[in-house]
This record gives structure tokens, sequence and C-alpha cells, in this order.
């Protein structure tokens, strides 16, 4: 971390009144109201947070922005805790201030034996990362217990999940029926050296609040400290309840919160039939043809790219002209009493984007505006919840039948499809959109219709594509004896992973735009559909 004299930090304009461009003026501000607050708060959180069993053994750290309003958020000055002390025994002299870029404007004095030199926080770089990436107004770095062991649940795994959890709507940009996605990376011996991976994982999940650290913590970080405090115990609550849901054999990752494995039938132990080393290519010369082939859309029929920029935006563009267009039919009033009930309880969360819905009393233009509203928030979100999905579907289907949208799918697909066909193999769709919107898809191509050439279409109602169950409940839906007589094609590691894990053969598409894989992922590749 950069230091800096008192008069380096730049002309920054404080709330009262006084320019941070001098020594001077600087001191000024630092013993000005807001600030000395600003300490006296940090001390009170670490108080509190060492009680909690956050920040003991002089490990975690806390920060903060002074709020002033005369001051762009991204270049409020910061108030860190110090390194290694005792955080229920600190005081506001004892605060380090940093300026907006991390440089430090003030720091406090050395304490006689057997206090240690001052030092602020080893945590500085990573909270830096979170303030210029997610413009946050503060971050704390916890070392709970909670947050350790639910990284130990599963060695391996690079993600913490779980859904239909009360606090699950005490973070940000969540409600109850969603599911909530905390990056795990990999811990080091020192801090600073975790700095490029957690702002990696920052950039790889844009709506998360949080990210975990195996072994070690968790880092929250949140608009305002109140934002922040809030969420770190919300993920607190949720990770001690996943704890304890697995120390009974519950998953809590399901909305059912079942039985992690089935004694016999669903969950097939060990290893699956899938052994190759990542980077392998196709089916090997030899081995038995599947007799079911289950295929993702995006970034696997379907560039990725025409999801987020066609179909998105179409529906977005389009929300209040098909609402005002079809707004008494019985279906239009069905998409309505949906969103009715998600934004209310998308409000009692505080979901950000979240607008009322005023009643059909107050006129038909008032609830269309209210609903434009939500659902371009929940699109920007990417939310898959059922009736921002049946909505979209309704929309797609209008631009089909207009002609101002056309399914697009790779070259090699409608071939691939169609040889599949010919040689018995049964071939069906997977997809996190609605049903209503695949069959659009690849009933509307420029190859002509395409569901000619598959047998059914499965959308999240049988679950998630990241839980094993769902892909053990559309083995039990087809009519084969074993798992590993279906093959899943998909671009997406952890769906990957979860088909596995009920037995059915797995290879990843990699195609132009998609996402990068795990280093030694475990899984066979194609980049063509011919190669299957």
């Amino acid at each position: 971390m950069a230091f800096a004299s008192a008069a380096a930090v730049g002309p920054l304009v404080a709330g009262n009144g006084l320019r941070m461009a001098n020594s001077t003026t600087t001191q000024a501000y630092l013993e000005s109201k807001p600030v000395q607050e600003a300490k006296a708060l940090l001390t009170e959180l670490c108080r509190q947070f060492y009680h909690l069993g956050w920040v003991g053994g002089t490990g975690g750290s806390i920060t903060l922005k002074v709020h002033d309003d005369s001051i762009p958020k991204p270049q409020q000055i910061i108030i860190m805790s110090p390194s290694g002390v005792q955080k229920e025994r600190m005081l506001s002299e004892d605060m380090y201030v940093l300026s907006s870029d991390g440089s430090i404007v003030s720091a406090p004095s050395p304490k006689p034996y057997p206090h240690k030199p001052p030092k602020c926080s080893d945590c500085g770089p990573l909270f830096m990362k979170a303030y210029q990436m997610r413009n946050a107004g503060a971050v704390i770095h916890s070392h709970g217990m909670e947050s350790c062991l639910v990284t130990m649940m599963n060695p391996t795994s690079k993600e913490f999940r779980i859904t239909h959890m009360e606090m699950i709507k005490g973070i940000q940009g969540h409600g109850y029926y969603d599911e909530l996605v905390v990056p795990i990376i990999e811990n080091s011996a020192h801090e600073r050296d975790l700095t490029d991976s957690l702002a990696a994982a920052i950039e790889a999940y844009p709506k998360t609040t949080a990210v975990l650290v195996r072994n070690h913590g968790i880092y929250v970080w949140g608009d305002s400290w109140i934002s922040a405090k809030t969420q770190a115990e919300c993920y607190h609550y949720l990770f001690d309840a996943a704890i304890k849901l697995n120390q009974m054999g519950l998953d809590w990752s399901t909305p059912t919160h079942g039985p992690i494995k089935r004694i016999q039938g669903d969950f097939r132990s060990g290893e699956s039939a899938v052994s190759a080393k990542a980077g392998t290519s196709g089916l090997n010369p030899g081995e038995p043809k599947p007799r079911c082939i289950v295929l993702d859309i995006e970034g696997t029929t379907t560039p990725i790219s025409f999801v987020t920029d066609v179909l998105f935006p179409y529906a977005r563009d389009n929300v209040g002209r098909h609402l005002s267009s079809t707004y008494d039919s019985p279906e239009t009033q069905d998409d309505i009493k949906l969103l009715r009930g998600q934004v209310q309880e998308d409000l009692k969360a505080g979901v950000v984007g979240a607008v009322p819905i005023p009643s059909d009393d107050e006129g038909k233009e008032e609830v269309i505006a209210a609903l434009v509203a939500n659902v371009g928030a929940m699109i920007k979100a990417d939310r898959k919840i059922t009736a921002l999905k049946q909505l979209q579907g309704h929309i797609w289907r209008t631009g089909f039948q207009n002609n101002e949208l056309e399914g697009v799918v790779f070259e090699d697909v409608p071939e691939a499809l169609e040889r599949w066909h010919s040689s018995g193999i049964k071939v069906y769709i997977y997809s996190s959109g609605s049903r209503l919107a695949q069959r659009l898809i690849f009933g509307n191509t420029k190859y002509g219709d395409l569901r000619k050439y598959l047998c059914g279409f499965f959308d999240t109602a049988v679950g998630n594509k990241r839980e094993t169950r769902s892909y053990v409940e559309i083995f039990n839906s087809m009519g084969v004896d074993d798992p590993s007589e279906i093959l899943f094609v998909t671009d997406v590691y952890q769906e990957a992973t979860a088909a596995k894990e009920a037995g059915l053969e797995v290879i990843i598409s990699v195609r132009p735009g998609n996402g990068p894989l795990p280093e030694n992922h475990g899984f066979k590749t194609v980049n063509s559909f011919s190669e299957i």
C-alpha cells in the first residue's frame, strides 16, 4: 500500500467547506466531526464483532468511508482498523486514515510495550479492490468460524450455494426464492497475496457482495456500513444453517432441503463414468453411444451473445408494448399476478430496483409503468425467477411471430441433430429459459424448424441447473435404466459437475465467447457437435 504525507491527499472538498489541498486544511478536516464519528463507529463495530467471534486473536479487520455528501463517494477518505491488535480494546486514536487511492493520510502514534508498533491492516489491498471495483462504502473481513467451516464441507467446490432460506432476503439483490452464490478462493500464507484472486472473483461474480477464502474467512462489502454489517450477519447465519443442515444429512442448496443423497437409485457413489483428463475431445472410438443426449442452450447450441445482446434487450424494450396490447388477456393477467407476488417479496427483502405496483384502481398506465420498471431491474440483474421467465417467453413469442426475432444456433448444430435423430438417439433441451422460449428458438431458425429432431424440453421446473437432483429428475423422466446412458453437453463447469454426480456422462462445450474453465477440470471437451 502506498504511503503519503497529509499534504498529498489532493483537492477533495470536505463537508465543512475546507479544501484538502495542504497540510493545514487536511489536518482541520481530519479533526472534523464526520471523521471523528467514523473513527468512533469503527471502534464500536470492532468491539461488537469481537464478541461475535469474527475478529478474535487480532484477526479480521474493518474499514469504512467517511460519508460526506459534498464529496463524490469514490473520492471519500477511508478509515481502516490496524493490524495485529486487540480489536475489542481499540480506540478512535488507533485508526488509520487513507485517501481514496489507498495512500495513508494519518497513522496512529506508537504505544509502549507490550503493544506492537502500529501497522495498517494487512487486508488493505483487498479492501481497496472492493472500494474500486464495487464503489463500496464499507468492507468487513471476518474470521468467523462459520465462514471458515463452510468452505471445508466440499474442499473442491469453488462456490457456496444456498436457497429458500429467509435470511437470503438480507443479501443485496436477493429474495427468498433466489439462489445465493458466494465464490470461494484459495487461501495463501500472506493476506496480500489474495488480492488478485479476490479481484478475479469480484469480476467473475457481478452479483456477489462477498468472497469466501477457504480455511480462512470472508470479505463482505456494502454501499454503507449498515449494508455491510447487515449482510455480514446474514451471511454468517446462512453459513451456520448450512453447516447444521449438513450435519443432519440435509442439502442446504436445494429448495426442499431434503436428504443430501438418496440411498438407492438416484445418486451414484464414487466416481462417475466420466473420468477423462481435461482437454480430451469427444467420445473415444469404441465407446458405446449414448441413448439420450441433453443439450444446454447458451454457449452450447447457441452463442451467449444471442441471449444477452438480442433476446434480453428485446424483452426489456418491449415490455410496455406487450403489456399494453395484451393487458386484458387471461395470459397477461396471470403474468401480472406473478409479477405482483414477486415484487411484493422483493420490496420486503429490500431488493435493489423493486418499486411498488399500484392497484388496478389507479389505472392501467400506472400499473404498466411500474411493471416496466421492475422487469427492467430484474433483467439487468439476470434473475432466474419464474415471474420474469414466463413474461419474457410471451414477449419473445410475439417477436418471433412478427419476424422481429430469429432463433440462432451454431452451424454444426442442425447436422448433428439430424445425425443423432437418424441413429435413434433421443435429444432433449435443458435450459434456465422457459420451455416456451426454448421451443421458439429451435422452431424459428434460418435452418428451419429444428424441433422435429427434439424429443422434449426441460426448464428449471425440474430444478436448478447446478443441482444434482435436477439431473436425477431428468434421468427418472427418460426410458433408460442407467444415468450413464445419458450424455449431457454444457458450457458451465458447475452444471457439468452436478450432472456427473448424478451419474450422467458429460462433455463440456467450448465455443467462442464462453467463459474460462477451471484448470484440470476433468471433463472431455468439444469445439463442435461434429466431434460427438
